[in-house]
């Protein structure tokens, strides 16, 4: 039986994950709980129902195609969603509603028909230097599919990338290592205290990993997370450019990019009935970013800042 992955979205002329245009393939799953994640329909490594409140007009279509109950009109007459009950991903209750205020998050999908559609914009990688990248959630968390996907695009001469928090176990990074031509690894926080305290997990083994990749020549460019009074301050910084700097003249190491703070996440948490975690807005301006970004460039790294 072909291998199959659990996808919750696909993204095409992607440009910022990656070297020219690039398809971006979403996977479920995250052994994370940053506080700022964007995408927080892809932590749970199942399927996920997005609900759209304001779009509903409580016609109860959902509720009557629903296998499993997890939609449910209320006493008052309004549409619930039970999240108590776990979605098996069927997609009726998105087929049936007549306003789009659902939207189910999380489709298996097998290695064939995942490159099948990443094959359809191959003029566009072949033109612009671009290619397929791996994200999620975290790919890592499905190292099987990866693997296959990423050796099947590799075959059909597709440059392949994968972004990841590099939370996994040593043997999944070696083999994904294999047949990746670029990791986009981030990097959220040097102190493992602060790191469990803003994830979930700390950080040896993410920085063991990335270790790893530097001195097997395996091409990786950090990607930094950066929220105000987070992990901004001169201390961080000089934490992770120590942490680097065995690795600068290194051809493998392509440079660090800067992922200002965005709130771009925040109306998912509101469809999935979370309530976000970061109170106040922790945004960097201008400065604060020319000033990181010229702390870096003082040690010859090469560094941009990347805007969504």
């Amino acid at each position: 039986m072909e291998r199959k992955a659990l996808i919750f979205n696909i993204q095409k002329y992607n440009m910022y994950d990656g070297p020219g245009v690039r398809t971006l393939v979403f996977f479920q799953g995250c052994p994370l709980r940053c506080d700022w994640c964007s995408n927080p329909e892809g932590q749970l490594k199942r399927p996920q129902v997005l609900f759209k409140s304001d779009n509903c007009v409580n016609c109860a279509a959902c509720v009557s195609v629903c296998p499993v109950g997890i939609h449910t009109i209320s006493a008052g007459g309004t549409h619930q969603v039970d999240r108590e009950k776990e979605c098996i991903g069927c997609r009726k209750c998105e087929a049936a509603c007549p306003e789009s205020a659902l939207a189910i998050m999380g489709e298996l999908k097998t290695i064939s028909e995942l490159v099948e559609i990443i094959e359809e914009d191959k003029p566009f990688y072949d033109t612009s230097g671009g290619g397929v990248t791996l994200g999620g959630g975290e790919v890592l968390m499905q190292p099987e599919a990866a693997a296959n996907l990423l050796m099947v695009c590799r075959q059909r001469g597709i440059n392949t990338a994968i972004e990841t928090c590099g939370y996994a176990r040593p043997k999944v990074i070696e083999k994904v290592a294999e047949f990746t031509d670029l990791f986009l690894f981030d990097v959220k926080h040097m102190n493992s205290e602060r790191h469990h305290e803003l994830t979930g997990v700390r950080n040896e083994m993410i920085l063991g990993n990335l270790q790893w990749l530097l001195e097997n020549r395996c091409n990786v460019k950090i990607r930094m997370p950066l929220l105000k009074g987070v992990n901004d301050g001169e201390k961080e910084i000089i934490q992770l450019i120590e942490f680097l700097k065995p690795y600068q003249d290194h051809k493998n190491f392509k440079g660090v990019d800067l992922l200002p703070y965005h709130k771009m996440g925040v109306n998912k948490y509101n469809q999935l009935d979370w309530n976000y975690p970061i109170k106040g807005d922790p945004k960097l301006s201008d400065a604060d970013l020319e000033r990181i970004e010229d702390s870096i460039k003082k040690y010859n790294f090469p560094v941009s800042v990347v805007r969504h």
